[in-house]
């Protein structure tokens, strides 16, 4: 199982809205064959794990176990049900890591194969399962998306200094590594001000990948036209309490002022936007913070930085520290949050 969380872990960024799943076919001990889900509207990673097993081992299919890190699906979608799929090649015994929170798989896949007379175990390292599905249980179960919060600061709790001079607080590896970030995730959010401030095209431009769906709050419709997060890399969403339009990769999405965050979150996930990157700035990120609704933050500090007089940077409460790690002088920081809503 541990193998298939690593094979799942593969498909990170290139899979969403469908979860990360890693399969391994084990006879005798030995894995036969092996695959993971690699991306959106491809073969799930049950067909490619049995399609990898070479021509001389495919007899000894019938008689392996089927590892698997997610309940095999039992519907028609982008394509046909993994769970016939284990019943078509016979094969007697599957370890299953997690139930499928999706209402349409929730446990009908395990009844199908039970039905067939396979044997199913499960749960089996369930934590860690649902841990690399975070985003996808998040939001399935709490019916929005998976929230992650994002800041640098100096030594001395400043995000930025005072006056119209950019600071750069991360170093050139720290910052290749927010690519990724950004990579890995739907989309990814600023506020007002910092759309025009820092005037940011908000891509994953230094990391190998897709960009992220990119999302404004621009309440009063202040921005000009001119910005880099109304160019034509990525398709861009605009919160605001005015309109409604569509126009090229363009979306305004009005909103009231009342609840504005919990209403968002409720339009991304109709729009079957499953996590975001939140960016900045610090009143928009504290926002997130004051109402519950985060779920991770990754806060990066320059170790040799000091702003003084600067803005400070948001205040964490309710978290848990999970890991931490030194690239150069810069400290990440990775914190969950102990009282998620």
């Amino acid at each position: 199982m541990q193998r298939c969380l690593q094979l799942a872990t593969l498909g990170t960024g290139n899979v969403a809205p469908n979860p990360m799943v890693g399969a391994v076919l084990v006879y005798k001990g030995v894995i036969i064959g092996e695959g993971y889900h690699e991306k959106f509207g491809e073969p799930h990673a049950e067909v490619n794990c049995i399609n990898s097993v070479i021509e001389e081992n495919r007899k000894f299919i019938k008689s392996s176990r089927l590892f698997v890190s997610l309940e095999p699906c039992a519907h028609f979608g982008k394509t046909p049900p993994c769970s016939q799929l284990i019943i078509k090649e016979n094969i007697p015994e599957v370890i299953i890591g997690c139930r499928d929170s999706y209402k349409e798989v929730a446990g009908k896949g395990i009844i199908q194969l039970e039905q067939a007379g396979i044997r199913v175990t499960t749960p089996f390292l369930e934590n860690e399962c649902r841990e690399t599905n975070k985003r996808f249980f998040t939001f399935h179960e709490m019916k929005r998306p998976y929230i992650i919060l994002k800041w640098a600061k100096s030594l001395d709790g400043k995000i930025a200094a005072d006056g119209d001079v950019r600071t750069l607080i991360t170093n050139d590896f720290t910052n290749k590594l927010v690519h990724r970030w950004r990579r890995e995730e739907a989309a990814i959010l600023v506020g007002t001000n910092t759309a025009l401030e820092d005037n940011p095209k908000l891509t994953s431009r230094l990391w190998t990948g897709k960009n992220p769906i990119r999302i404004v709050i621009d309440k009063e419709l202040r921005l000009p036209a001119g910005l880099n997060v109304f160019n034509a890399e990525a398709p861009t969403i605009i919160f605001n309490t005015i309109k409604n339009l569509r126009k090229d990769n363009i979306e305004w999405i009005k909103i009231s002022h009342e609840n504005l965050i919990v209403q968002m979150l409720n339009q991304l996930y109709q729009r079957n936007i499953q996590s975001i990157l939140i960016e900045g700035g610090a009143i928009t990120i504290q926002h997130f913070i004051d109402s519950g609704l985060w779920d991770e933050s990754r806060v990066i500090t320059n170790t040799k930085m000091l702003i003084d007089k600067g803005v400070p940077a948001p205040e964490v409460t309710n978290f848990i520290l999970e890991k931490q790690e030194t690239i150069e002088k810069d400290l990440v920081s990775y914190y969950k949050n102990n009282n998620r809503q």
